[in-house]
Formats: C-alpha cells, structure tokens, sequence
C-alpha cells in the first residue's frame, strides 16, 4: 500500500483517531502490529484470545491496541517498563507467539528533529519550531509508513509463557480508606485489608 492508502485505510484512521495526532511512534506501532498479526495469521481479538505484552509505554502501543484489541482493560495488554521498542504477539488458539523489536537505527532521528523535541520538553520552542517540528514529524511518520515491516522490525518466536486469561473478582472496602478494591489487590496491615495505596502511605 502507498502512504496515501494507509492513511486512508479505515485501520489507519482509528489508530490515529485513538491517539489523537500522527506521529513516529503511531506509525511504528501500525506497522508492528500489523505485521505481527500476520506473521500470527490471527485477526483483530474480540476477547482474550490475544495477548500483547509490550516493552514500552510510548505512542506505538496505542496502534497495537487498536489492530490488535489487546487491552488493559480486557487483561490482555501486559506492560513490561524496559524502555524498548518492542512488542510479543501471543495467540492463545495456536500457542504460538512473534516478538519484535526495532531494528537499532530504524528510528534514528535527524539532529535538527531531535533539537526541536528538546526544545518542545523545555516549552522553548516558537511557532516557527512547532510548524517545522510537525513538519518533520509526519515526513518521519510517512516514511516509516512506505517501510516494509521487515526493515524496522526484527522478528523472532515469542519465549513466554502465556499468561493466564484476567479474573474477575469481587470488590471490597479498604480499611483505611473505604474504597472498592479488588480483593487480590488487598493487602494485610496490622490485621486489617487495605489498598495499596493507604499501605504504602503507612
């Protein structure tokens, strides 16, 4: 598909429209996930047939829960905090699993890019930075987008174990506070359940 295709695809404009501006990251993910589905031979998960576990909190997770339907609330989103661009696609229907990672310079950014992100972080940037800054973002997003998935992505058999699919428990009150938590989260304090957040103010 041409970039103009993609971002006409109706995969695309959700992606876009759940994270809210095209970017990198967005378009990274929509090729990652998209390639990982295929390499699965599965389809979109209307429930926890899927599982991602994703190596990163940045803007490419929110394309792989979209095209994916992995999510925190269904438990089939597992996030790891290693700061990598790089994702695990299991299915529970064939046991099998694909990791990918980026390739090292996939996403290399030019220094005049890096110099107008560091800019936006500090609130230093003027309306002439912001124009070239978007600018140069889509340019990124649209070549990142005309890339085959295999020249940003390394791919490999996914090694973990699946995890088991999200239980539904009951809420109880916390002791200290009084709000609904989920009894496993509920943690003994000088005999009396509380939340974690009231235990880890003791």
């Amino acid at each position: 598909m041409t970039v103009e295709e993609v971002l006409q695809s109706n995969d695309f404009k959700l992606c876009l429209d759940f994270h809210g501006h095209l970017c990198p990251g967005l378009s990274t993910g929509y090729q990652g996930a998209k390639a990982a589905l295929a390499w699965l031979k599965e389809n979109r998960s209307e429930d926890e047939d899927l599982v991602a576990v994703v190596e990163t909190d940045a803007c490419m997770v929110d394309a792989i829960q979209v095209l994916t339907g992995c999510t925190f609330g269904k438990g089939n989103l597992i996030y790891k905090d290693y700061g990598k661009a790089a994702f695990s696609l299991l299915s529970r229907k064939s046991g099998q699993g694909v990791r990918l990672s980026m390739k090292p310079n996939a996403f290399k950014l030019p220094d005049e890019h890096m110099a107008l992100i560091q800019k936006r972080m500090a609130d230093a940037a003027t309306p002439e930075d912001n124009k070239r800054f978007w600018e140069l973002h889509h340019e990124r997003s649209y070549k990142i987008l005309e890339e085959d998935a295999e020249n940003i992505f390394d791919f490999a058999p996914a090694a973990i174990n699946m995890p088991h699919k999200a239980r539904i428990m009951q809420s109880l009150p916390c002791a200290a506070c009084g709000e609904a938590t989920m009894e496993s989260k509920l943690c003994e304090s000088d005999g009396k359940m509380v939340c974690r957040a009231c235990l880890e103010k003791a």
